[in-house]
């Protein structure tokens, strides 16, 4: 792939030579120190993780381990230089050819890659419900944030992902709640001296590989701050229960593909548009007026009007 530097834009210089200048600066024979190890033929080679291959009969539980495993052997990118650019506004095909990448590359990555890697390596899990949850936390006078990959299987929730915290990743799928999910986080974060100040949940993400709609990374916000204890469990529950019903009535139809025809046609009149959210935000607030009279509308003979 090509790699860019810390601002995401691209560069040209490969990433090796990169690496041995800055041997070169902060090393005091590192020149000396690079051409010995670039000369030398007797190196061993670096092992490169293999994908996971699975029977139709492994349980559930038992891909996701391997599936965190295999993330894990890829291990944390500590090197100050992001290797994958990934842009969240992407669609679903794009992002999972980038994943693809990833797995032929087998370079350390980052909590956000491998989020994308996970929704890659789990989309023949059809059982599987997969969501982002994106944390916010400050330490130190500093705020910091994470994400990891939730899942749901069987009615209970966990996570894979990556961090250099071990209790910040991979969650195995044993908590009967969402609420349960996201206070062990927050547990997990208290013992690193940080305090969780925002986090933000997603909806499920497609299983089809080739689907050009985007990620919903923040369907629901829930600041800390402003949230009471009980009233934070409750937004949780709420968005767990949102995704069950999504889910459930199999709201919308099939995820738009790369074969799918140019022409399809505006829904009709009564029909519900698979764009339009059911949200608090699509409710007329209470004092809203309602529009003019028909005579200072304009004719909208023979048009349709899309929400």
């Amino acid at each position: 792939p090509f790699f860019v530097n810390r601002g995401g834009l691209p560069v040209d210089e490969p990433t090796w030579e990169r690496m041995w200048r800055h041997v070169g600066r902060i090393h005091p024979e590192g020149d000396r120190v690079a051409q010995r190890i670039r000369g030398a033929a007797d190196l061993p080679k670096i092992p490169i993780p293999s994908v996971p291959v699975f029977q139709p009969s492994t349980p559930i539980p038992e891909r996701l381990e391997a599936v965190q495993r295999y993330i894990r052997e890829l291990q944390y990118n500590h090197t100050g230089t992001q290797f994958f650019e990934i842009k969240k506004s992407r669609p679903l095909t794009g992002l999972m050819d980038l994943a693809k990448e990833m797995t032929k590359e087998a370079l350390p990555i980052k909590c956000l890659e491998a989020v994308i890697l996970g929704i890659y390596l789990t989309n023949n899990m059809t059982t599987l419900d997969r969501f982002p949850i994106s944390f916010k936390t400050h330490f130190s006078g500093n705020y910091f944030r994470h994400i990891v990959l939730g899942v749901n299987f069987g009615g209970r929730y966990g996570a894979l992902g990556i961090s250099r915290r071990e209790e910040l990743m991979y969650k195995a799928p044993v908590f009967r709640t969402l609420s349960e999910l996201i206070f062990d986080f927050e547990e997990a974060y208290r013992r690193c001296w940080h305090t969780l100040k925002k986090v933000k949940l997603g909806h499920c993400v497609s299983h089809d590989p080739h689907s050009v709609e985007q990620i919903e990374w923040k369907r629901s916000i829930l600041d800390l701050d402003k949230l009471t204890r009980e009233d934070f469990r409750k937004e949780l529950e709420r968005h767990a229960r949102d995704m069950r019903l999504k889910i459930g009535k199999g709201t919308g139809p099939p995820s738009p593909t790369k074969d799918r025809k140019k022409d399809v046609s505006s829904p009709q009149r009564g029909q519900a548009s698979p764009h339009r959210r059911n949200s608090r935000g699509d409710r007329r607030p209470s004092g809203e007026k309602k529009p003019a009279d028909s005579k200072a509308m304009p004719d909208l003979n023979g048009y349709q009007i899309r929400v």
